[in-house]
C-alpha cells in the first residue's frame, strides 16, 4: 500500500495517490504563504500608520493577524516543504515545536473570532457593559489571556506532537492524551464556533428589528406629511391623537436608538469622521439656514423631513452591510474548518484516501489568509489603509521607471 516508503521512515507521507495532488498543494501553500503575509501586514501597517482605524474593535483585528502572520509566515513554508517532499525533513524537535505553534495560532484565531463577535453584539445590544468590558485595560487583558490560555492548554501535550502521515502535517492525534485531547478539540472547536454563530446569529436578529423599525418610522413619517391639518384639528378636540402622537414618538426614539447602536458596530471610527463632516458641513451652511428660517419658518420642518429620510436610508443600508460582513465572516470560518474537523471524527477507522485528509487540511490553510481580503472588500477604511500602503510601496518602483523612460 505504502509503495516506496522505508519502514524505518517515521517522518514520510508518500502515498501514489497523493503523488500528483502535491503539487497542486504546493501552489497552492505558495499563494497563501504571499497573500496571507502580505495582506496581515498590510492590516498591522495600516492600523499603525491610520489614526481612524485605532478603535477597539480593530485591536482585535490586528490580534487576529499577528496570529495569522505567524502561521503563514513561519508554519506555512514549512508545510509547503511537506507537501514537496512528502516527508518531513529538519527532526523531531521541530515536529513537536511546529505542532505546538500550529494549535497555538488556530487557537488564538478562533477566540479572537469569538471576542470579536461577542464584542459587536454588546455593542448593540448592552453598551454599558461592552464599555467596561472592552475598556483598554481590559482589552489588553482579554488578549494577553486568550494567548496564555492556548499555551497552557497546549503546553502539556509537548509530548504527543508526532508527524501524521495521512495528513502529512505534525499534530496531536487523537491517542494523545485521549480524553484531554477531545476536550479540548471540543472547547476551542465546537463551542469557539457556536459561539461565534451564536453571537452573530444574535446580531442578525437586532439588526433585523432595527431595519423594520426603520422601515415604521418611514412610513409614520409618510403618513403624518399626508394630512397635517386633520391631525392637528383631532389631537386639538379628543386627546387621542395625542396619545398616538406620543406612544409613536417614544417608539421612534427606541428604534433610532437600537438603529444607532447597531450602526456603531462597523466602525467606531468612521461613525465619529462621518459626524465630524457633517457637523463642518452645517457650520458652513448656518448663515444660509439661519436667514432661511428666520424668513420662511415653513420649509424647516420639510428640510427635517428629508434629513430623517435620508439619515433612515443610510441607517438601514449600513446595517444590511454589517450583516453581510457578519455572515461572511462565520462562513468564512465555517468553510475552513469544518470539512477537516468532521472527516476526523467520523473516519474514526482511517479509512478514508489520504488525498481526502490533505484536501480538507488544504482547506484550513485558507482560513489565514482570507480575513484580510474580506476586509479590503468589506470595509472601506482598510480598503483606504492598503491603497495608500501600495501607493507607498509602489512609488519608489514608479520613480524608478519613470527615471528610466527618460533616456
Amino acid at each position: 500500500m505504502w509503495g516506496a516508503k522505508p519502514l524505518d521512515d517515521l517522518f514520510s507521507c508518500f502515498n501514489p495517490s497523493v503523488v500528483g495532488y502535491r503539487y497542486f498543494a504546493v501552489l497552492w501553500g505558495c499563494a497563501v504563504t504571499i497573500i496571507g503575509t502580505v495582506g496581515n501586514l498590510m492590516t498591522i501597517l495600516a492600523f499603525a500608520i491610520d489614526p481612524h482605524l485605532r478603535t477597539r474593535f480593530n485591536v482585535l483585528i490586528v490580534n487576529l493577524a499577528l496570529a495569522d502572520l505567524l502561521y503563514c509566515t513561519i508554519l506555512q513554508p514549512i508545510s509547503v516543504d511537506f507537501y514537496l517532499h512528502l516527508r518531513w525533513r529538519i527532526g523531531q524537535l521541530w515536529c513537536k515545536m511546529f505542532g505546538l505553534l500550529l494549535l497555538l495560532s488556530n487557537s488564538v484565531s478562533i477566540i479572537t473570532l469569538c471576542l470579536i463577535a461577542g464584542s459587536r453584539y454588546l455593542m448593540v445590544a448592552k453598551r454599558a457593559v461592552f464599555d467596561r468590558v472592552f475598556s483598554d485595560l481590559g482589552l489588553s487583558l482579554l488578549i494577553i489571556s486568550a494567548w496564555t490560555l492556548v499555551l497552557a492548554s497546549f503546553g502539556p501535550l509537548w509530548h504527543g506532537y508526532m508527524f501524521v502521515p495521512k495528513l502529512c502535517v505534525c499534530t496531536m492525534t487523537r491517542t494523545t492524551s485521549h480524553p484531554y485531547t477531545i476536550i479540548l478539540l471540543l472547547f476551542y472547536f465546537f463551542i469557539g464556533l457556536g459561539c461565534v454563530g451564536t453571537f452573530y446569529f444574535l446580531i442578525y436578529r437586532r439588526v433585523r428589528i432595527a431595519s423594520q423599525a426603520l422601515l415604521r418610522y418611514r412610513f409614520s413619517r409618510r403618513s403624518s406629511r399626508k394630512k397635517p391639518a386633520s391631525s392637528a384639528q383631532d389631537t386639538n378636540d379628543s386627546g387621542v391623537e395625542s396619545s398616538m402622537a406620543n406612544t409613536c414618538s417614544c417608539e421612534i426614539s427606541s428604534q433610532a436608538e437600537l438603529a444607532k447602536n447597531t450602526v456603531e458596530i462597523t466602525n467606531e471610527k468612521s461613525s465619529q469622521s462621518n459626524h465630524d463632516s457633517a457637523t463642518a458641513k452645517s457650520a458652513s451652511n448656518s448663515p444660509h439656514d439661519t436667514v432661511t428660517t428666520s424668513s420662511s419658518p415653513t420649509p424647516a420642518p420639510t428640510n427635517a423631513a428629508s434629513s430623517s429620510h435620508c439619515t433612515a436610508s443610510g441607517d438601514d443600508m449600513e446595517m444590511k452591510h454589517v450583516t453581510r460582513m457578519c455572515l461572511a465572516f462565520f462562513m468564512g470560518f465555517v468553510f475552513c474548518f469544518v470539512p477537516s474537523l468532521l472527516i476526523n471524527i467520523a473516519d474514526e477507522h482511517n479509512r478514508a484516501p489520504q488525498v481526502l485528509y490533505m484536501i480538507f487540511r488544504n482547506l484550513t490553510w485558507l482560513n489565514s489568509c482570507i480575513n484580510p481580503v474580506l476586509y479590503a472588500v468589506m470595509n472601506r477604511q482598510f480598503r483606504q489603509a492598503y491603497h495608500v500602503l501600495l501607493t507607498r510601496a509602489v512609488a519608489p518602483f514608479t520613480c524608478l521607471w519613470t527615471w528610466w523612460s527618460s533616456f
